[in-house]
């Protein structure tokens, strides 16, 4: 697995809005937000499910795997998920920060990596 995810009974907006409240509680700033039903509907003309894909930075992080791998710049900033789900309800669900080490290979990354996930499971878990 890639990520983590978590099914809440919040609908789509609410969601949306829970998941930016537990991001800056955690010290993360939304830098990029894409509304991928709408892109969709304006490039494809196709219809698609609520699902937007937030770009969460924790600039302490940033700088830290920055000082350790200058290329680290490729996987960030960590992308979160919120989808609609079938049902009404939503998904929130966050990259696995663990994934920038070893795709780099960079062991120096494990430690960064590993306080990133901390903060973004407690924010998915905070529902």
């Amino acid at each position: 697995m890639y990520g983590f995810s978590r099914r809440v009974d919040a609908p789509f907006d609410a969601a949306v809005a829970r998941i930016r409240e537990a991001l800056q509680k955690e010290g993360f700033g939304v830098l990029t937000e894409i509304d991928v039903r709408a892109t969709l509907k304006k490039k494809l003309d196709v219809d698609f499910r609520k699902y937007v894909i937030l770009g969460a930075c924790n600039p302490s992080f940033a700088y830290k795997a920055l000082t350790e791998e200058l290329e680290i710049g490729l996987l960030m900033p960590c992308n979160v998920i919120v989808y609609e789900n079938d049902d009404g309800g939503s998904t929130v669900a966050a990259m696995d920060a663990s994934m920038m080490a070893s795709v780099t290979g960079n062991d120096r990354l494990s430690e960064v990596s590993t306080a990133v996930n901390e903060k973004l499971r407690r924010a998915i878990e905070s529902f």
